[in-house]
Parts: C-alpha cells; structure tokens; sequence
C-alpha cells in the first residue's frame, strides 16, 4: 500500500514557528502510514548490527511489520525484490561486509528498491568509512543518525563547503554516541537529503537526526520532533530498532513521511514505556507493548514543530 507522495509546506528556516496545525495534510499522511502498516504488516528487510539484531526485529513487529535478517548480499538483493524497503546498519562490523555491502548497495540501486541507512560511528576505522563512501553514488532513500554521524557522513560524500562555516572541522566520531548538538547538523541533513532526492528513482529523500528533539528534513521542509524518553540511551539497540521501523513505514510511505512517522512512534512509545518502567530492562519490554498499544492517533497528533 502507497501513501499519497506530496510533500507537506514548512518553512525552511532553522527557527521554530510553532506546532503543525491539526488537521494539517502532513499529519494526515503519517495517520494513514500508521494505518498501513498496521493492516498490510509490510516486509522490510534488515543488515543491522548484529549485537541488536533481536531488538531490530522485535521493534518491527511491534510497530505492525514484518522483519527479514540477512547478511547475505545475493539473499538481501533476491528478499528486496518482495520486501517494501531495506534497512543497513553499519554499527558492528565484519571483514566481508566491505564487499558485501557496496554489492547490495549497487544492487538496489539498480532494482530502484529503497532503503535506510544507519551510518553508526560514522568516521571511525578505514573499513566503516569504505563501506561509507561506497554509498555515495547509490545513496539511500533515507539516513537516519545521530548529529555527529550525519555531519561526518556530508563530509565525507564532499557534499559540504570545507570553508562553510558550518564545518569547522570540531566534529569527530565518537563511537556510537554524538558529540554534536542535532542543531549543528541542520545544514549538513539538508544536503544530504538533496543529495539522496537526486539520486532517488522518485525525486525525495529524507534524513532523520535523533537527539533530544529530532529533526527531520526531505532538504525543503524542516521538522522538530520533541519528546520520548532518556531511558533509549540506556538500552542498546534504541537507534538501530528506530533504523529498523523507518524501514518498515518506507515501505507504505514516501521518506518524510515514514521518517516522521517512525520516529514520532518511538517517541510516544518512549514515553508511554518511561512511566511504567522501573528501569533500562523493564523499559524494554514496556516499549515493545507501547509500540504495539500506541495509536495512530496519538501518534499523528503529536506536537511537530515547523
């Protein structure tokens, strides 16, 4: 099932101008997103991190998906051909998945089948930022990263001016954590998402950068997301499941929506599951159900800044 692909009007500008109106057409599309993915249980496919391989899974379901794992490139590009979308996450890695992950790369560029990009640690080691600039040319239909990743991920594409004054050369891998502010990335999202709506069979891409208040952007139209909860920080696996769930609503809808969607999923579902916790492994579990209970109501209605 496809959500109709026009794009909502925003403003562009870094300031904020107040809550998307209720009834806006935007928050109408992620209501219908949720739905979709609640009654047709799309397939999205997943070459995630292996250490939270499980939570990925289980986060897809919850949400109303279906998940697929595969490390194999010949098996991933034959499960695109079904699946709605393809979620990469470059977090733990393996000396094959050099190879691998360009092929598959290529290989759904070629198929034009979408997908989401995890670009964990980004910067960090010779193999990650190969495997990285592999993508360039076949970039994904949406990334979705912390503040540092995203900037570190403009640079090395060479999609920032090195004499803009965004990129003052500060920013560095800091493992799986940011070391930049989420504001400080607005510039280098914004050209990361012209970027992917370029190369994109369809013309759009979106790139989501998680934090304390998201921000989402298709390179036109802007969004702040506030809300969730600090307890994702202490769970591992938070990111690479919401990588997992953009993945999901991509395959119902166009990259804004599905990245606005899922992460305004996760945000209630973090808040619902912080007031029932005790801690990091009841929060787990009281996520999943809130994943599952939350509804596309509560969902669609959420505070979404312009």
């Amino acid at each position: 099932m496809s959500i109709d692909s026009s794009m909502a009007s925003a403003v562009t500008s870094t300031s904020q101008t107040g809550n998307l109106p209720a009834g806006h057409p935007l928050r109408t599309r992620i209501a219908d997103a949720v739905h979709a993915v609640r009654s047709t249980t799309p397939l999205a496919q997943s070459f995630t991190n292996f250490v939270t391989i499980n939570l990925v899974a289980n986060a897809q379901l919850a949400a109303g998906g279906t998940a697929a794992m595969s490390y194999l490139p010949d098996d991933v590009l034959d499960i695109a051909a079904i699946c709605g979308a393809t979620y990469i996450n470059v977090g733990t890695l393996l000396p094959f998945y050099k190879d691998a992950l360009a092929d598959i790369a290529h290989g759904l560029h070629d198929q034009g089948k979408p997908w989401v990009l995890d670009p964990v640690a980004a910067g960090l080691g010779a193999t990650r930022t190969a495997i990285l600039e592999s993508f360039r040319d076949v970039p994904p239909t949406i990334v979705r990263g912390n503040a540092s990743e995203i900037i570190v991920l403009d640079r090395m594409w060479g999609l920032a001016d090195a004499d803009a004054a965004d990129t003052d050369g500060t920013t560095r891998p800091a493992g799986v954590e940011s070391a930049d502010e989420v504001d400080s990335a607005i510039p280098a999202a914004r050209r990361l998402a012209r970027h992917l709506a370029a190369h994109s069979p369809n013309g759009q891409g979106a790139v989501a950068v998680s934090g304390t208040i998201d921000f989402i952007t298709d390179g036109t139209h802007d969004y702040r997301l506030p809300g969730g909860s600090a307890l994702m920080t202490k769970i591992t696996g938070a990111g690479c499941s919401l990588g997992g769930v953009v993945g999901t609503y991509l395959a119902v809808a166009n990259p804004l929506t599905a990245a606005m969607a899922a992460s305004l999923h996760f945000n209630r579902a973090g808040e619902i599951a912080e007031a029932a916790a005790h801690g990091p492994g009841s929060f787990q579990t009281e996520f999943l159900d809130a994943l599952w209970n939350v509804t596309a109501e509560q969902i669609a209605e959420s505070t979404i800044l312009q």
